[in-house]
């Protein structure tokens, strides 16, 4: 579903284009070196914009710096003080997180809009399953979908009065089902980017599961702007999980990776070639797919539906290109097999 466009600094978000990546500092901002190695860190694993918490006005003072010198455009995470969001824009962040009707009234929040308009600042408005407002919960018997739907909208509206639309809204609960419910509803009722995500997923591994499928659920839905998988720890794999998610539904580019779960046939380590595959080329930026498979019951078939393949074979392996055999491959499979791989990529 076609939204309206916005910029975030020098990101497009909306209006059909490219869903982006985000993720969000764990540092104390006012240790600006601090910051920007972990900024500059997600940058290097794939995120298009980063939000750093402003807390204080020592986090204030620092976006100057963070601002100047990060690699991609920064957003402003606030909350009760409209004077941090108001210095924050004049310090050069490219949006803001913050939840019109926390920041002290009607009158702030004029403030806040004028500033934002007169910066060309977009403003998300993030609602989560734990912070809707009393009447709503009490209207609803708890949380619902349609509570975190309406509760968006009511702070959006707070913006609307005051000739504010460049908004963008996010609407996350821990509970995936809830999440999608939610999204979905908000893409029927309003044209607003919408920032996706699963919140507090919790650890990778069960964090990610809920992540690809709340946020592949409305990607393949065509619902999503912008997406955060939000995972316990350091930020760094969000990155990679969120372009992974993107990869995985054809709304990215470079390679895809498919290797087989294994069986009794299998006479090669193909988790071992896998990992040694994935790594060799997880930076490669060309539409390629590179498959692994064990052995030749289902390899050879199999590979005929990706650029460059391995099947396995007795302690050997069988290099196929675009489903054509092309020879045999012994001794060390995996580096004799990145070898081979890494020059018909060079080619492509």
């Amino acid at each position: 579903m076609k939204t309206r466009a916005m910029m975030v600094g020098a990101v497009p978000l909306g209006g059909g284009a490219r869903v982006s990546v985000q993720s969000m500092t764990n540092t104390d901002t006012r240790d600006v070196t601090g910051t920007l190695l972990q900024i500059r860190a997600l940058a290097r694993e794939g995120c298009d914009i980063v939000r750093v918490s402003v807390y204080d006005d020592a986090c204030v003072a620092a976006v100057r710096e963070l601002v100047d010198k990060s690699p991609v455009p920064l957003v402003a995470d606030i909350h009760f003080d409209y004077r941090l969001a108001i210095g924050a824009m004049e310090n050069g962040i490219a949006k803001l997180r913050i939840n019109p009707g926390n920041i002290g009234g009607e009158e702030n929040v004029r403030r806040v809009a004028d500033c934002a308009r007169a910066h060309h600042v977009p403003i998300r408005i993030g609602v989560n399953s734990g912070s809707l407002e009393k009447d709503i919960l009490a209207r609803d018997g708890g949380v619902t979908a349609k509570g975190m739907v309406d509760s968006a909208l009511r702070h959006a509206a707070m913006l609307e009065k005051e000739g504010f639309e460049d908004i963008v809204l996010s609407l996350k609960s821990s509970d995936v089902r809830m999440t999608v419910e939610a999204y979905r509803m908000a893409s029927q009722l309003c044209d607003y980017p919408l920032h996706v995500g699963v919140t507090e997923a919790g650890l990778p591994g069960q964090g990610n599961i809920k992540s690809a499928i709340g946020i592949g659920a409305l990607l393949l839905d065509g619902i999503g702007d912008t997406i955060r998988v939000s995972l316990t720890g350091s930020p760094i794999p969000e990155a990679k999980a969120g372009l992974d998610i993107l990869r995985a539904i054809g709304l990215r580019g470079g390679v895809q990776f498919v290797s087989c779960p294994t069986c009794g046939r299998t006479r090669v380590d193909v988790p071992q070639i896998a990992r040694a595959v994935e790594k060799a080329f997880c930076d490669c930026q060309k539409d390629v797919t590179i498959a692994v498979m064990g052995c030749v019951v289902n390899g050879p078939g199999e590979a005929r539906g990706a650029d460059i393949a391995l099947c396995g074979g007795d302690n050997c392996g069988a290099l196929y290109v675009r489903g054509q055999f092309v020879r045999k491959l012994t001794g060390d499979i995996a580096q004799e097999f990145i070898r081979a791989a890494g020059e018909i990529i060079d080619e492509l």
